[in-house]
């Protein structure tokens, strides 16, 4: 492990959920035991939580990670964004939390980030930041939030469970284990240049050279003219066989 092997008191930049780009998340055992090496170690955490919500539907859930540490003394540092869970893109809204030692060092630290975004942007846009305020601050508002990311996942999931199943139902030689067994918004299908390379030459579909399909896929289905992009979230009922017999067809061999 990185962490064990890294300098006492080194910096870590860890994705709590949904890690990007692989989809492979620790489970509670193991964000566990990487939280103690931590301490022994002296390391400083610090989260980028960019896709709360998006690995279970379950918000709560997906924060699991960054209360391991706090239940564990850590301090830490934590860049929220709610781009992806809010649908706000565009408006860069997030946050940023520092758990401190004491008033002196927390006074010390505001200070420094106020420095930074003094000479960055020195006043934001506001009415992202409301937006967000005023859902996460209205009871009925935030339910029905968390009552939509939910929704919005359940089908990313129900997508990796067809992708997995047409693969498997065409007697692919290769497992698929690993579709499902991913979560968020991204796919690292192992898939070789090679294979890539045949899915854009000969089906219209475009993803990085090492498999991941991400924010920067394009599937066209040439026959029925349909284009999707943007990571698992493309990938939808109207293409997924298409995307199932593509990727068979370059694997198969």
């Amino acid at each position: 492990m990185i962490s064990q092997n890294a300098p006492d008191r080194s910096f870590f930049l860890l994705h709590p959920c949904a890690h990007n780009p692989t989809g492979v998340d620790p489970n509670y055992e193991q964000w566990k035991e990487i939280s103690h090496i931590f301490k022994i170690k002296n390391h400083f955490p610090f989260f980028d939580m960019a896709y709360q919500g998006i690995a279970s539907g379950d918000v709560e859930r997906d924060a699991t990670a960054i209360r391991i540490f706090l239940e564990d003394g850590h301090l830490l540092g934590c860049a929220q964004s709610f781009s992806k869970n809010m649908g706000l893109y565009e408006h860069r809204v997030g946050c940023v939390s520092i758990v401190s030692r004491d008033d002196k060092q927390a006074t010390a630290i505001k200070s420094q980030l106020q420095r930074i975004v003094r000479a960055m942007y020195s006043s934001f846009p506001v009415h992202g930041p409301l937006l967000v305020s005023t859902i996460l601050n209205d009871a009925d508002l935030k339910a029905l939030w968390e009552e939509e990311v939910k929704v919005m996942v359940d089908r990313l999931i129900s997508m990796r469970v067809t992708l997995r199943q047409t693969l498997e139902e065409l007697n692919s030689s290769s497992s698929w284990e690993h579709v499902t067994k991913q979560v968020g918004m991204f796919y690292f299908s192992g898939l070789s240049p090679e294979e890539v390379n045949q899915l854009q030459r000969d089906f219209h579909i475009y993803m990085t050279n090492d498999g991941r399909i991400s924010s920067d896929t394009y599937i066209l289905d040439m026959a029925n003219a349909i284009l999707s992009y943007g990571s698992m979230a493309g990938v939808t009922s109207s293409n997924v066989d298409y995307l199932a017999n593509a990727i068979h067809e370059v694997t198969k061999e």
